[in-house]
């Protein structure tokens, strides 16, 4: 998988546009982070890469490519 069809997934889960997002932009200055969508990204990381994701991990999560890595 493309790093552009991973960002895709992360802007499908985030209910963004495509193309939207960029690996070295800041979560925290995403409106469509918030609570619901660190759940749904939870889900969407079990369900198509099989990785468990911690709140810790999450909480840690401070770019978009911190998320990328975690898809690999």
């Amino acid at each position: 998988m493309t790093e552009k069809e991973k960002l895709a997934m992360i802007e499908d889960t985030l209910e963004m546009d495509e193309g939207t997002l960029a690996p070295k932009m800041k979560l925290e200055n995403i409106d469509e982070y918030n609570s619901m969508a660190k759940l749904s990204l939870i889900v969407m990381m079990e369900d198509e890469f099989g990785v468990k994701l911690s709140s810790t991990e999450i909480k840690g999560f401070k770019t978009v490519a911190d998320i990328l890595d975690k898809m690999n």
